[in-house]
């Protein structure tokens, strides 16, 4: 399996990634800002970006009605051409994306400056395998029927929950797959633990610079508790028979082991859980430039 085709577009430049490591958490996205690369790309440009990567992989995009949202999302081509049941499905859930401008005002738009997720999709080795946006995110946010508070305190939300359970039970069902493989990015990871936890279809969980325990995040980098959101670290215990493998940079500063550890102490004594320390990766460097060798089986 080989990363996606380098004539695609490009990540944020090193100049970006480097300022990214000095902020902290919740001003991750809004140095990007500051960095003096460049002006902020539009919502537009970046949703033109995502379909840009979808087109040059063959991905077919989506749109799936949950709730009060309308998720994006995209299949591979092994996904979308499928006539017979396959025994698995792996669906890629994307980061929070841009949330916050500054430390007090969120972002008029979610959607990611740089869609992580779905460079890990593309860049395999899972085929079928799919990919979901967050609610609001690669939308007219504005327009919507989308609030800053789904993005920003309620990320997490049993609302949002629920709507990517139920682009799940979609996804599923047009793959015709028995099992999922669910994969989350930094908050995606939040999502796909609190998902992984409810269903009884996940065969495997696997999570990529994620928060896993949201009070000990919050409490560590002195930021206001989620109160709107879920917490992953209390689903925890109904994870016990989950195969699970979560991946943390060994320089990320905006999620880190300290975001990880404490779910993985709550988790019941033998439960099937790795964490993988990878030396010289941060939040955004460089989970889908080596995907390929890193995804577990």
């Amino acid at each position: 399996m080989t990363p996606p085709a380098p004539s695609g577009p490009r990540p944020p430049p090193a100049c970006v990634r480097r300022r990214l490591r000095r902020c902290g958490p919740w001003l991750a996205s809004a140095c990007l800002l500051l960095a003096g690369c460049g002006a902020l790309p539009t919502p537009g440009e970046r949703g033109d970006e995502a379909r840009a990567l979808m087109a040059a992989a063959g991905w077919q995009p989506l749109r799936i009605g949950a709730g009060r949202f309308v998720l994006q999302a995209a299949r591979s081509p092994q996904t979308a051409s499928t006539s017979a049941p396959v025994p698995e499905l792996a669906v890629f859930i994307e980061g929070d994306g841009l949330a916050w401008r500054d430390a007090r005002t969120p972002s008029d738009d979610p959607t990611p400056l740089d869609p992580v997720a779905l460079r890990l999709a593309l860049a395999g080795p899972h085929r079928p395998a799919a990919w979901l946006a967050r609610p609001c995110q690669y939308d007219d946010a504005a327009s919507s029927r989308c609030t800053p508070r789904d993005w920003t305190d309620a990320r997490w939300s049993p609302e949002v929950v629920d709507a990517l359970d139920a682009a799940l039970d979609r996804l599923r069902a047009e793959a015709g797959a028995r099992r999922l493989v669910l994969v989350g990015y930094s908050g995606g990871g939040a999502l796909a633990a609190l998902l992984a936890a409810r269903r009884d279809d996940v065969a495997r969980l696997v999570t990529v610079a994620a928060v896993l325990d949201a009070q000990a995040w919050t409490r560590v980098h002195g930021l206001t508790p989620l109160t709107g959101s879920l917490d992953p670290a209390s689903a925890a215990p109904a994870l016990a028979t989950v195969p699970q493998w979560h991946f943390v940079g060994a320089d990320d500063m905006v999620t880190g082991l300290a975001a990880v550890q404490p779910f993985i102490a709550r988790l019941p004594a033998g439960a099937p859980a790795a964490v993988q320390l990878q030396a010289g990766f941060d939040h955004a460097c460089c989970w889908a430039r080596d995907w390929h060798r890193l995804s577990p089986p």
